[in-house]
């Protein structure tokens, strides 16, 4: 039991009568990361159009410019991390918590990259492996920071999950969290990020993260909603994130309507985009969403992660094999693909995290 400083308002890890699991999370985790998919099979140019042997605002004339905001499933992705990383750390010592995000995250991790440059080595392969030391170094999930090419593209993102745990670890899991604490992490974040933003210095940016803060912040809010629907500084966290969230996402995806430009977003479908992540994730917060207690939804969350990792780079290899190799039409070739992946990541958590995660997480957390 942590013993907090005096007047330190200890809140429970859970609400009472919260329930147990919240598994419309995890569907909603598993969304986020299938937006995601279709953002990279269909929603992009690049190397997927080699896959497909054209641009996909070919393969997909109408439905391109929906998949195009798939992109935004990362900004999901984050307030649901604020979120859960707020919930897991609460009332945890700091061993336990790196313990508990260290295995979660890098028995699936490690198997990916060691899959995707296997594939990529193949010679039947098109796309070009990294190269042995640059594979090495991944292993580490520090390629972004080093400058070395990366063997997942999605691997930025959790770069940013990675800087948002030690902000988190520091500042709240290290001196015992409470609400008090919480609270001023994420307003004097906030604040920082902004300031950040226009100070024109790079470390600042590397370690405050403007353009995604406002996502996490914004998702730790919603726990202590969670926590008491009632607290008005838990709202006001919650306000803020989503107004400086939604001008960060049009200021990065924005882009004038063209020729040239692949797709054209409008700011108004980044904004509610953007808007669904935080609303969906307070209608969980406020257990509006209680009745989706399916026990399959704990399954969609459990493949989500390995999905994610191994959607996007195997993906173009499948699209490729399916619609050049064997024929096949654009939209069952989509279907297909992502669902190989999704028997690849049942593989994944089924033979690498069941067995690796608890025992990874046992060996970091043992008492030395």
């Amino acid at each position: 039991m942590l013993v907090e400083p005096p007047g330190a308002t200890t809140v429970p890890r859970r609400k009472k009568g919260s329930g147990g699991r919240l598994r419309a999370l995890d569907g909603l985790r598993l969304v986020a990361a299938l937006m995601v998919a279709a953002y990279h099979y269909g929603g992009r140019d690049g190397e997927v159009s080699e896959a497909w042997g054209s641009s996909p605002k070919v393969q997909f004339p109408t439905l391109h410019e929906f998949f195009a905001y798939g992109c935004l499933g990362v900004q999901v992705f984050f307030v649901i991390s604020g979120f859960v990383i707020c919930m897991s750390g609460w009332g945890r010592p700091l061993k336990s918590f790196f313990a508990s995000r260290a295995s979660r995250l890098l028995p699936a991790y490690w198997v990916a990259v060691a899959i995707v440059t296997v594939v990529f080595a193949l010679p039947v392969v098109a796309y070009k492996a990294v190269s042995p030391s640059d594979a090495l170094v991944n292993l580490t999930m520090l390629q972004m920071p080093l400058g070395v090419d990366r063997v997942l593209g999605v691997c930025w993102t959790l770069w940013a999950e990675v800087r948002f745990y030690a902000l988190f670890a520091l500042c709240v899991v290290l001196p015992g969290a409470n609400r008090r604490r919480v609270i001023m992490f994420c307003a004097g974040w906030m604040l920082a990020a902004v300031i950040a933003d226009n100070a024109n210095m790079p470390l600042l940016d590397i370690v405050l993260m403007p353009e995604y803060a406002p996502y996490f912040i914004g998702g730790v809010g919603l726990y202590l909603v969670h926590l008491d629907r009632r607290d008005a500084y838990a709202w006001g966290i919650v306000a803020v994130s989503w107004l400086i969230g939604q001008h960060y996402a049009v200021q990065s995806l924005w882009h004038a309507a063209g020729a040239d430009g692949f797709s054209y977003r409008s700011s108004t479908g980044i904004v509610l985009v953007v808007t669904f992540g935080f609303l969906a994730v307070a209608a969980i917060a406020l257990g509006w969403l209680r009745w989706a207690n399916w026990g399959w939804l704990t399954v969609a969350g459990a493949l989500t992660y390995p999905f994610y990792l191994v959607h996007e780079h195997l993906g173009w290899v499948v699209i490729h094999a399916l619609h050049r190799g064997v024929g096949l039409p654009s939209g069952a070739t989509f279907a297909l693909t992502a669902a190989s992946m999704l028997l690849l990541a049942w593989l994944l958590n089924q033979y690498v995290e069941k067995p690796l995660t608890p025992r990874l997480r046992a060996v970091l957390a043992k008492d030395r």
